[in-house]
């Protein structure tokens, strides 16, 4: 059976990722926020009020939650390649999820909202060199996080909640 938390597996944080593949999860990026709004499409409002699994997020609080948390990404990746190894703030992604506009924000407003900042972002991704790849940052719960598996991991966390919203609609007929 598949794990309904991650429908796509967990993100490999062990990887080393060449720039090859860097450049290739910044065009996933550039079409996360197409492939998001196509997974919700034609959803009712009771459906997009269904958790996509026993204990988890509704489909509202899934789609909210991305552009917050690509947000905090494109933030991450500009201080390092701003800063010499900034420390960044983590945030609590599942109290935000719990607040007014993640539980009850409009599902088009945060589409919009991530379609234009994936549009600034993937500017500012392409601008990069390879050698900037190698820059990063430190999270204080994780370590010292390089640029390149940073944008690996994005690549893999839009493609990760749009997963879920899916197979909920595989399981559900929808």
């Amino acid at each position: 059976m598949t794990d309904l938390r991650y429908p796509i597996g967990k993100f490999d944080w062990n990887s080393e990722f060449t720039p090859a593949q860097v450049k290739e999860a910044i065009k996933i990026i550039e079409l996360a926020p197409a492939a998001l709004r196509k997974a919700i499409e034609g959803l009712s409002p009771q459906q997009l009020e269904t958790n996509y699994r026993p204990g988890g997020w509704t489909v509202r609080q899934v789609v909210n939650h991305v552009p917050d948390s690509h947000l905090n990404a494109y933030i991450r990746c500009k201080l390092a390649v701003t800063e010499e190894k900034p420390t960044i703030r983590p945030y609590y992604e599942d109290r935000w999820a719990e607040l007014q506009d993640g539980r009850n924000g409009k599902i088009e407003t945060s589409l919009d909202l991530l379609e234009n900042l994936h549009s600034r972002w993937v500017i500012f991704l392409r601008s990069l060199s390879d050698a900037d790849y190698n820059k990063s940052y430190v999270h204080p719960d994780i370590g010292e996080l390089k640029l390149g598996t940073t944008i690996a991991d994005y690549s893999w966390h839009g493609r990760h909640h749009t997963a879920q919203i899916t197979s909920l609609r595989e399981r559900m007929g929808w």
